[in-house]
């Protein structure tokens, strides 16, 4: 008897996926009727890198077989205005995934991005810096949600010269709008089982702007006092981020620090390439790469092909998860990270040469 429970135990050893393995049991997801029926999301395939990195999309999402359907629209950044029909797919579908658009620098053309989030009222930005793991960075256990106030600010666009050589820009921070973002990072922190929300200002010196935005998270905090609630002012944010990235959890932001914060958050945790991120309203939702440094590229990426996909496959799993499809977003988080993890098919950002198709074969070979 000793015996044959010894060379069962070496049949297990020597091949775990024989039957004699003990059966395992994933918690099952259970949906509501209709859950499976396709959905269709409008594609902004953008500038510059953006047609590569959406594309690959495009061919994991058909290799996985998910039940999406992109809607297609051609959109540059010097465009005068998002064409009409563009807004109205992306309100009639609801949500957008799409590529980088550039915004020219200096001239009369506003950005087409704050015109989006403006008209369909995409409050919320939300960008993950975390450690991925198989790439190597300064500091580990980085794990830094970063929510930003998508509307109002330094980028509501009033701006006007009031005489020759002067240029007068207005920052416009409103209750209602500081109100929404606070409840709304607190809300994600509680859904999330994080324990922390740290509000960014510059309060010593914006004393009624960013008095009004900590006035409200202030307020909002009250409501929830299972989570620990702080305050720093931005440029100690800096500092501290840089020198102890993981005290942060959850932080949110008015829109100009939040832009500016998100990008640091995401070179120390593993750089621009690999961190989703989404912008989020009532009703509408788009999906982008999450720091928008490098999210357009340059046109020597653009010739060799070489645009890393990660972080857009990332927002991707993000997107499907917004659409109830938590199974296909699994699937396709575990391939990426299995692809970075095992450190052959790397674009140069991420210390290798691998043009962008040769990370998307690789990613399609990894999903199970």
């Amino acid at each position: 008897m000793a015996k044959r429970s010894v060379s069962i135990l070496n049949r297990l050893l020597a091949n775990p996926s024989s039957p004699f393995t003990a059966p395992t049991r994933s918690i099952t997801y259970m949906p509501r009727p209709g859950d499976g029926a396709p959905r269709t999301v409008t594609l902004i395939p953008g500038d510059g890198i953006g047609p590569l990195v959406t594309g690959a999309v495009e061919q994991v999402f058909e290799a996985m077989h998910a039940p999406v359907h992109f809607e297609r629209y051609e959109v540059r950044g010097n465009m005068r205005k998002v064409p009409e029909e563009v807004m109205e797919s992306v309100k009639r579908n609801k949500v957008c995934l799409k590529g980088g658009l550039a915004t020219p620098v200096g001239g009369g053309v506003s950005s087409l991005n704050m015109q989006l989030r403006k008209e369909l009222d995409i409050f919320a930005s939300l960008v993950n810096c975390i450690n991925v793991p198989g790439l190597v960075t300064r500091h580990e256990n980085v794990d830094i949600v970063v929510i930003r106030e998508n509307t109002e600010g330094e980028y509501a666009g009033l701006e006007h010269e009031v005489v020759p050589g002067v240029v007068e820009s207005l920052k416009v921070i409103t209750k209602f709008c500081s109100e929404r973002i606070a409840r709304y990072a607190f809300e994600y922190a509680y859904l999330n089982n994080r324990k922390k929300v740290t509000a960014v200002h510059k309060a010593n010196i914006m004393k009624l702007a960013d008095g009004l935005f900590l006035e409200s998270c202030r307020e909002v905090a009250k409501a929830y006092p299972g989570i620990t609630y702080n305050e720093i002012i931005v440029d100690n944010c800096c500092m501290q981020l840089v020198a102890k990235p993981e005290q942060f959890d959850v932080m949110v932001t008015p829109n100009l620090y939040g832009n500016l914060i998100a990008n640091t958050a995401a070179g120390i945790a593993g750089g621009t390439g690999v961190m989703p991120g989404g912008n989020v309203g009532a009703e509408h939702a788009i999906f982008e790469q999450g720091a928008s440094a490098g999210n357009v590229g340059n046109d020597k990426i653009v010739e060799q092909k070489k645009a890393n996909p990660v972080a857009l496959l990332l927002s991707s799993a993000m997107m499907l998860k917004h659409l109830q499809f938590p199974t296909f977003a699994d699937r396709l988080e575990v391939a990426v990270k299995q692809v970075i993890r095992e450190g052959k098919w790397r674009t140069k950002d991420l210390g290798g040469d691998c043009t962008t198709q040769e990370v998307v074969d690789a990613v399609i070979a990894a999903l199970d």
